[in-house]
């Protein structure tokens, strides 16, 4: 077996005797899994929990600030390292970490605590990423696109999962077990990944670009702060402005730098390919749209039946209207990755595209009676599980195998951005459309047609995308981008 590959040199899949692709495949899969659980589980928890902690909304949120921006930081960083150091290496490192941070979040008894555990638990936001150079380095060409598809749908699974369960298990028992659960779930991942995934063959050679992480850090932090909290503290604060200003300086910096150091963290010329800066801009739309729906959809579904547009739901109910776009992401992520073995990822990703912009528009002009949920879910979990995976399989073609999990940790850093960019301006839409405190009609009406507008900028974007068969291993044959 090959140990080492670097920048330039054509890579193949490295399979050992001992090495069964179903197995790696499935071992990345709970990875995948428990990580999007992780994210959605706790926000229906969050009245709940502080109550039992005797805390404010304003203070329970830090657990979704912290969380992200943890995982904003984490992605790339994680991402580069696996690049150079090798990514089963990296990818049981982070897992770790996601498990010692679920523990601390388990047994904590103080928001400061929980907390603490959800900044470690975001390290888990790099394991897709890193799944997915792991698999371009193990599976065979042929299995690629597909398992990429696979692995997209698990984010909208597990979140899927997360949303439904929340409910739950917290009824039922407390909700510390939002914890344990998925604890139990990330040992089995930890011990799959370390017996059954093999060593990774691609490295980046360099060191670690230390002004650059820096930078970065900074740079999404006062970013994504200013996203989460500019509304409590009002978008006109100087804390909100200021943060915008610092971000924007400190990222601007960030780019400089990358561009003069002779190893950077990100390769800004990667960014130059057509397959990288058009995902990565659809990307950023698909994160507006899906932390919206996972924003609009529910509050909608649990608000009174007197509003006249609510269905008054419960929470558990709620989550269970989500279960068929759930469905549709498993079904057609892996159909997307069939799609660009043949024609390559412009078709699938243009076509999720359109069917997630029609479920909003749907959403926009019908939106009073289940039926009119259901169906819009299903088309938006078909677009979703279109598009996620058609992203992925797009940079593959870019981006040399030494630079998978960077390049793929971009994207899901693009995606995060977008869901905390729709989170804050969907949430100011409502905020300005409210009777007696309760989200207008209108307000959810504007919202839907914020984000089918929005997908329409997506389309653009992936219309710009190269047409090429055999995507997901062209970048492999080229070894450049």
């Amino acid at each position: 077996m090959r140990t080492d590959v670097t920048l330039g040199e054509e890579s193949t899949p490295v399979l050992s005797r001992r090495t069964r692709p179903t197995l790696v495949l499935a071992f990345l899969a709970l990875a995948g899994v428990v990580f999007a659980m992780l994210q959605s589980l706790v926000a229906p928890a969050l009245p709940v929990i502080a109550g039992e902690l005797s805390v404010s909304t304003a203070d329970i949120s830090w657990l979704v600030t912290a969380y992200l921006l943890a995982a904003a930081i984490a992605t790339p960083v994680a991402g580069r390292l696996g690049d150079m150091f090798g990514r089963r290496r990296v990818l049981l490192i982070v897992l770790g970490v996601l498990a010692a941070g679920t523990l601390v979040a388990a047994l904590a008894e103080t928001l400061a605590v929980l907390v603490t555990g959800r900044v470690l638990q975001g390290a888990g936001g790099a394991i897709l990423p890193l799944a997915f150079g792991i698999v371009r380095d193990t599976l065979p060409p042929k299995r690629v696109g597909i398992a990429v598809g696979l692995l997209s749908a698990l984010l909208g699974t597990g979140g899927g999962l997360g949303t439904v369960l929340a409910g739950p298990i917290v009824a039922t028992l407390n909700w510390h077990w939002l914890f344990w659960f998925p604890l139990i779930l990330i040992a089995l991942a930890m011990a799959g990944v370390a017996s059954g995934v093999p060593a990774s063959p691609v490295r980046a050679p360099g060191r670690i670009d230390v002004p650059g992480v820096l930078l970065l850090s900074a740079g999404l932090v006062c970013l994504l702060l200013a996203l989460s909290k500019g509304g409590g503290w009002g978008w006109a604060s100087g804390l909100t402005l200021g943060l915008f200003g610092g971000a924007a300086v400190t990222l601007a910096a960030w780019v400089a730098v990358e561009l003069r150091v002779r190893v950077p963290l990100v390769d800004m010329r990667m960014f130059a390919g057509r397959g990288v800066w058009t995902t990565n801009l659809a990307g950023t739309a698909f994160g507006v749209v899906t932390f919206g729906s996972f924003l609009l959809v529910p509050l909608l579904l649990q608000l009174p039946t007197s509003t006249g547009y609510g269905l008054g739901k419960s929470v558990s109910e709620a989550g269970l209207f989500l279960l068929p776009a759930t469905v549709a992401m498993v079904v057609f992520a892996p159909l997307s990755g069939a799609l660009n073995r043949r024609f390559g990822a412009k078709l699938p990703l243009v076509t999720g595209i359109l069917m997630a912009t029609s479920s909003f528009a749907l959403l926009a002009v019908a939106h009073d009676a289940a039926w009119h949920i259901l169906t819009a879910v299903t088309l938006m979990g078909i677009g979703i599980g279109l598009a996620s995976a058609a992203m992925t399989n797009a940079i593959l073609a870019t981006v040399p195998p030494s630079q998978t999990s960077v390049a793929t940790s971009i994207n899901t850093l693009a995606r995060t951005i977008g869901g905390s960019i729709g989170t804050a301006v969907l949430a100011a839409v409502l905020s300005a459309n409210t009777s007696q405190g309760i989200p207008t009609e209108a307000g959810f009406t504007a919202s839907f047609w914020i984000c089918s507008g929005v997908l329409v900028l997506a389309v653009l974007a992936a219309l710009a995308l190269p047409t090429r068969r055999g995507s997901s291993t062209a970048g492999r044959r080229r070894g450049t981008s």
